[in-house]
């Protein structure tokens, strides 16, 4: 229910400031907003590993679900702060949400079964991509942006009924640490001494480094490559949806199979060889590249959760996925501002080759590191 308002609202975000300012900049800076609060993942974290997760979710995603009607008041283009707090706001709440329903998802559901419940959290994620934004956008048209405003909040509601229903206890546990500093960097230090982890968080963050010239190269693909109009960009969403779809469907069992490392490798392979279609002027070998890759992107996702989930003490829950998403966000950020200034002086045929070169490299590095088992389940502190 959150993600399809959360694909509903970002759409019209965007598309409202564009209508308020007539800007591109103004407009981009929305999305710029939503990403900025995860430099905040360590502490939020911290905030999830102190507290019950469960009820960490059910406040946020109530001041949620009131906060969001403030773009009620948006009116005319002297009101589009509103939507820039708004959104800063979104994401700041997003990435609290986000760590701490990775941390109680294990405390609700079997280890054994982590594996499945990311891969279906990322089929579901995925489908609804597939849907909601077209929801959001024919709201928006049809009865502005208050309207799915409050489509948004509605959803809200609806989750803080679901954990409400929900009676589940949670351990409690003891500060190992007693210092704010070390508590902050525990998931960090965890991360270093963990070497899967640290192998995985490690690759990803070279990795992303690279991949986020793709935010910028697909744009190039469409009017070069294929001479299609921007409006094009949609098709290729819906395909890359359908194969991350697929790719959530089958995750589990590759994993059970190869493991989070590999699976993780894997999937960063499938992206590589996927994106580095984006060189041929072919429709055809561009569609099916794209599928591909999508199904690589869910087999990443889909490791790297669960790896994080099952390596990872349940007193440190929070703050490991915290760590990792600011180690592997942050060169992510740097990399969509790369790939946007060599846009401007290379040919975008080089920066797919360079990124997917990378990417290939970096998945045949934890494709090549040993097995490593996962610990046993740690005693609940009493």
């Amino acid at each position: 229910m959150s993600v399809f308002g959360d694909w509903a609202i970002f759409i019209a975000l965007g598309v409202w400031m564009k209508d308020l300012t007539d800007s591109n900049s103004a407009a981009g800076l929305v999305f710029f907003a939503l990403a900025l609060p995860s430099l905040l993942s360590p502490l939020a974290g911290l905030l999830v590993d102190r507290l019950s997760r469960r009820k960490v979710m059910i406040a946020t995603y109530s001041v949620e679900s009131v906060m969001v009607l403030s773009l009620l008041f948006v009116h005319d283009r002297s009101d589009a702060w509103i939507i820039y707090a708004v959104a800063a706001f979104y994401g700041a709440a997003g990435t609290l949400a986000a760590a701490a329903r990775s941390a109680f998802m294990t405390v609700i559901l079997p280890r054994d079964l982590l594996g499945e419940a990311n891969g279906l959290f990322q089929t579901v994620r995925e489908g609804l991509r597939l849907i909601a934004p077209l929801v959001g956008a024919g709201i928006y048209v049809s009865f502005g942006g208050g309207a799915v405003a409050v489509l948004d909040s509605v959803s809200f509601v609806a989750v803080v009924f679901a954990l409400l229903s929900l009676k589940v206890d949670e351990p409690r546990f003891a500060r190992a640490e007693h210092h704010f500093v070390e508590e902050l960097l525990a998931g960090a230090r965890h991360i270093a001494r963990t070497l899967p982890l640290r192998q995985i968080v490690v690759a990803t963050g070279f990795c992303l480094l690279f991949v986020g010239f793709s935010e910028t190269v697909i744009f190039a693909v469409l009017d070069q490559g294929l001479h299609r109009s921007t409006s094009f960009f949609g098709v290729l969403s819906s395909l890359q949806g359908v194969g991350a779809i697929a790719g959530g469907v089958t995750a589990a069992r590759v994993l059970r199979r190869i493991g989070d490392v590999k699976l993780v490798g894997f999937g960063m392979g499938l992206f590589a060889f996927g994106e580095l279609s984006f060189v041929s002027s072919s429709l055809l070998l561009v569609l099916v590249g794209i599928a591909v890759a999508g199904a690589g992107i869910a087999w990443f996702i889909v490791g790297f959760a669960t790896a994080i989930q099952l390596r990872s003490p349940a007193r440190l829950q929070g703050r490991v996925a915290g760590a990792a998403e600011t180690l592997v966000g942050t060169p992510q950020t740097v990399s969509i501002a790369v790939g946007a200034a060599l846009a401007t002086v290379i040919d975008y045929r080089v920066t797919v080759v360079l990124m997917s070169v990378t990417v290939a490299a970096c998945g045949a590095y934890l494709l090549t590191r040993g097995p490593e088992a996962v610990a046993a389940e740690e005693p609940v502190p009493a």
